[in-house]
């Protein structure tokens, strides 16, 4: 009976497939659930030690807040206005090294105080009932761990394991400076009070009780000190987040002490406040030291003036001006006061005009300090030169040179700068025509005063100076008056809207949940990825479903393992599962015979691949379960190249089927009685040194002719076909061919040959038989152990002295079927 197969993909197929597959990935749970339950540990393992790491945060608003008294031109805290990106500004300085390097020393946060854990030294910053106060301008031991152990309340034991082979610092926090320790001793150990200086070459401090009520005796602590820059460097990450469309800005920090994060967010808002307002309050400063020098100058130009005019009227006996002069010197004295503001605006036109001119940064312009600018239109210019140079700024940090943004930037700070310089000219111009005309009207005035008495004259002229002197020292009053009340009431622009502060946050590391979900999926994935990769990777044959995948050749067939210490597997335990699968076999093979071929002498033919997939095992059992059953059968070895048979039966291979080819035996003489009832055996006998031209010879078909005569089974046993030709020329005599694969040792590619053969219709009547087949395999649970087509399925069982199947087998066979 011929099959021709034909490859087909349906539905029903791939699902099978598919089904399969999966079965394959659950047949390994039991690397699942190892990969799992050490994945599992290791993620339980790091939540359990893996420090606590907290996040705290504080929010602060930024705004610009100006005093109400004053107004933008007469108060002594002027602003230009425009856009100042304080915010930008003030995140830009909390990360920045200066401010966070001034916050660590207000802290002392270079000093770590720690203890044992259960993972390692755990930071307890905050938590110790002492603190160490170090000596200024001293050198102190430099990371390296100072382990201290309280004796009782008021002593104790100060020691430092030195290690020869390291090389020590010492440090100086005044200045950083540092400098290598001298010290010969490997390890130091002395005892101190609480209170005592402790004087040591790499340490000079003292250690201070913080907390009365809190025991010290017992306990062990250690202290680690480290340069600013270090932990300066540390703490420059702390993220400072502007909320968009306000001018509120989050600080956060991480750490895994709760109480340093607190301390080091308010210390840093409370440093950067007093710096904020410092630089406020800065200009006004300098503006009442301008003013106390002018006033101090004033002052003294008004006494000395009071004396000269008490002295003149002494020695020249007048002491009050005429009618005219008192009319002179009030006219006289309006022009002067006018001719003196004049000047001064003058003056400081003169100076921001230089200033625009040489200078390329905009957003510093000097403000006036005791002069009033009445046009508005500089003020508005000035305002926007200040916000476009303020934007150019931020625009250089964040695009390219030649970015089209920042060109016309560029162009509109220019703009902006010459018609603010043209206005300023205008402006000047006009100024200087005011003051000529008030010195003529002052001329006029001066020719009046000269048509007066001598002595009224200088009387006059002291007069004329006192009164300006005294107007200018009585706005200078003014001004210093302004400057007091600025700073005292200038307030810094950032207001703390919520401080940090520990409410018992639980940490956010390690994230245990995320852990175990990584650590499940990693569990899963992991061998999945192994069993998929070793799939594509398998070039073996692992069961009968890859087999009808992969060949057209009907499948005979399944065997189990071998259960014997030889290949008599049915004759010596005939009540076995193998013994039962080759009587399967046995029943199967007769489907093979063409009708009219039943009632003759059958010959069979075992080949394989290669060496090694139990070829020589089926041909002896095939012939003894042949025999067995009552049929005269003969197993002829015609494996010329290895021959095996002998050892099975305790016979020699002195003589056999090479001895007949040569024409050196008779047949009758190469025959062997086998312990075997109705076995006959014919061995190879000695390896030839051209076995393929033997096979060839007229001989071989003599043989072969010669056996059916005398035996109803002639089982041929022949060398692999993928290693020679021998099995293909013997092809020719037999009426079916068993090709044996064998389980997770067969490679696939190994088929490809036969079903070539098979194909082109050169062998006929060819059935394939997966030998050793494991039910513990998990490939192909649904063939059963040994039965295969033909078999007895599920009532078999009992009838098999040597047949076990677990709970598992039976379970896995079910979903298997269903």
């Amino acid at each position: 009976m011929e099959s021709q197969f034909k490859f087909i993909e349906n539905p029903a197929e791939q699902i099978s497939n598919i089904k399969d597959f999966i079965f394959r990935i659950i047949s390994n749970w039991k690397w699942f659930v190892l990969t799992i339950t050490i994945a599992m540990t290791i993620a339980f393992y790091i939540n359990l030690s893996a420090p606590k790491v907290y996040g705290l945060k504080a929010t602060i608003a930024v705004k610009e807040k100006q005093n109400p008294l004053f107004s933008t031109g007469t108060n002594i805290a002027f602003n230009w206005g425009g856009v100042s990106d304080k915010v930008e500004s003030i995140r830009k300085a909390l990360i920045s090294r200066s401010h966070n390097e001034i916050v660590v020393r207000d802290l002392e946060f270079y000093i770590e105080y720690l203890k044992e854990g259960d993972f390692g030294k755990e930071d307890v910053y905050g938590k110790t009932p002492f603190k160490i106060v170090l000596q200024p301008n001293q050198f102190q031991l430099l990371n390296t761990l100072i382990k201290i152990d309280f004796l009782d309340e008021n002593n104790f034991n100060l020691s430092v394991d030195f290690n020869e082979d390291t090389h020590y610092k010492l440090i100086n926090y005044k200045d950083e400076q540092i400098k290598d320790l001298n010290f010969n001793k490997q390890n130091f150990t002395k005892t101190f009070s609480i209170d005592e200086y402790i004087n040591l070459p790499f340490l000079k401090a003292q250690i201070l009780k913080v907390n009365e009520y809190d025991s010290l005796a017992g306990k062990t602590f250690y202290v680690n000190l480290n340069s600013v820059q270090n932990v300066t460097g540390r703490y420059q990450n702390v993220r400072t987040n502007g909320l968009s469309g306000t001018s509120l800005v989050e600080l956060s920090l991480t750490g895994t002490n709760k109480n340093r994060i607190v301390d080091y967010l308010n210390k840093t808002i409370e440093v950067l406040s007093a710096y904020e307002l410092a630089e406020k309050t800065n200009y006004a400063y300098n503006t009442k030291a301008f003013i106390d020098a002018q006033f101090k100058n004033t002052s003294d130009t008004l006494k000395l003036i009071e004396d000269s005019i008490g002295k003149f009227k002494k020695d020249h006996d007048i002491y009050n001006l005429s009618a005219e002069a008192n009319e002179v010197f009030t006219q006289t004295l309006g022009l002067d006061k006018v001719q003196l503001q004049l000047s001064d605006r003058i003056a400081y036109f003169e100076n921001l005009e230089n200033y625009i001119k040489t200078n390329s940064d905009y957003s510093k312009i000097p403000a006036p300090a005791i002069i009033n600018i009445e046009d508005g239109s500089i003020s508005a210019l000035v305002g926007e030169l200040t916000e476009l140079s303020i934007q150019k700024e931020k625009l250089e940090k964040e695009v390219t040179a030649n970015h089209p943004s920042l060109m016309l930037n560029k162009e509109a700070l220019e703009t902006t700068r010459n018609v603010l310089l043209e206005n300023l000219k205008s402006l000047k111009e006009i100024t200087w025509v005011t003051l000529n005309n008030s010195k003529k009207r002052l001329g006029n005035y001066n020719s009046e005063l000269s048509k007066l008495p001598a002595k009224e004259q200088t009387l006059l002229n002291y007069q004329r100076k006192y009164s300006l002197t005294e107007s200018n020292y009585v706005f200078l009053m003014q001004k210093r008056y302004e400057a007091d009340i600025a700073i005292a009431a200038t307030v810094s622009d950032i207001t703390v809207l919520d401080s940090a502060k520990d409410t018992g946050q639980g940490p956010i590391l390690p994230r245990k949940e995320f852990n175990y979900m990584v650590a499940l999926l990693l569990g899963t994935i992991l061998p999945l990825f192994v069993i998929i990769s070793k799939e594509i990777l398998d070039t073996h044959i692992h069961s009968v479903d890859e087999i009808e995948r992969m060949s057209p050749i009907p499948i005979l067939g399944v065997l189990g393992k071998k259960t014997t210490e030889n290949n008599l597997s049915v004759f010596l335990k005939p009540k076995s599962a193998v013994a039962e699968s080759f009587r399967a076999l046995r029943s199967n093979i007769q489907f093979l015979f063409i009708r009219n071929a039943k009632t003759k002498s059958k010959t069979i033919l075992v080949t394989s691949s290669v060496s090694g997939e139990g070829k020589t095992f089926i041909s002896i059992n095939m012939a003894t379960v042949f025999a067995l059953a009552g049929k005269k059968t003969i197993l002829v070895g015609f494996d010329l190249r290895k021959p095996k048979i002998f050892k099975d039966f305790g016979l020699n291979n002195e003589i056999g089927v090479v001895n007949y080819l040569i024409s050196e035996e008779s047949e009758k003489n190469i025959i062997q009685k086998t312990e075997v009832p109705n076995l006959d055996l014919i061995t190879s006998g000695p390896i030839p040194p051209n076995p393929s031209e033997l096979i060839i010879g007229e001989a071989t078909e003599e043989l072969i002719n010669s056996l059916k005569e005398q035996y109803e089974y002639i089982i041929i046993d022949t060398p692999p076909v993928g290693i020679v030709s021998d099995s293909l020329e013997l092809l020719k005599y037999v009426d079916a061919t068993i090709y044996v694969v064998r389980q997770n040792y067969s490679q696939k590619g190994m088929l490809k040959l036969i079903n070539e053969k098979y194909e082109k219709k050169e062998v006929k009547n060819i059935s394939i038989v997966l030998n050793d087949f494991n039910i513990k395999s998990k490939y192909g649970y649904e063939y059963g152990y040994g039965y295969g087509y033909g078999g007895y399925g599920k009532y078999s069982r009992g009838y098999h002295d040597d047949e076990k199947k677990s709970f598992l087998n039976h379970f896995f066979n079910k979903f298997k079927k269903g």
